[in-house]
């Protein structure tokens, strides 16, 4: 196996460990609804997801459960078959396991819970950033690199074989 599809793997496994992780001790350690400041800038919330981003379509009714996994879903198994394809480039690969790490973190969650767990929120004097989780952080990592990949001319760096 190439060693950038492994460590996109990597990637993608360290992503989906650490977020899982990170939100069983906030479901373990925050009843619903709360908020622990941690930094000045931080505090450890426990929120619950039940749309997108944004919370785009949490109040739509329950049927946003089934189409977010079945997006989720469709999407890993893309994300993988692109990490695996000889003609993806290393940046690529890479971006495509974190994309890969932060759908199957997000997909647990809706699947287990019926939302997912939000716990960093970010606030400094008059701003704020809706909360957010380490699967989100993955998501994003991955589609700005995906971005600058892009931006770049699209070029691949592959390794001869």
């Amino acid at each position: 196996m190439d060693p950038s599809v492994a460590r996109a793997f990597l990637a993608a496994a360290a992503v989906f460990l650490i977020d899982i992780a990170s939100k069983a001790a906030v479901v373990a350690a925050l009843p619903y609804g709360s908020s622990e400041p941690w930094l000045p800038v931080l505090n450890i919330v426990h929120w619950r997801n039940e749309g997108a981003a944004f919370s785009f379509l949490h109040d739509a009714g329950g049927w946003q459960r089934l189409f977010f996994s079945a997006v989720a879903v469709a999407a890993s198994v893309v994300f993988a078959v692109l990490i695996r394809r000889p003609q993806t480039g290393r940046p690529q690969r890479l971006a495509f396991g974190l994309l890969l790490g932060g759908a199957l973190g997000n997909l647990l969650d809706r699947l287990a819970r019926g939302a997912v767990v939000d716990w960093i929120d970010v606030r400094w004097q008059s701003f704020y950033w809706p909360a957010f989780n380490v699967a989100d952080i993955g998501i994003t990592l991955g589609a700005v690199l995906m971005l600058v990949c892009e931006l770049r001319g699209g070029k691949t760096e592959t390794k001869p074989s």
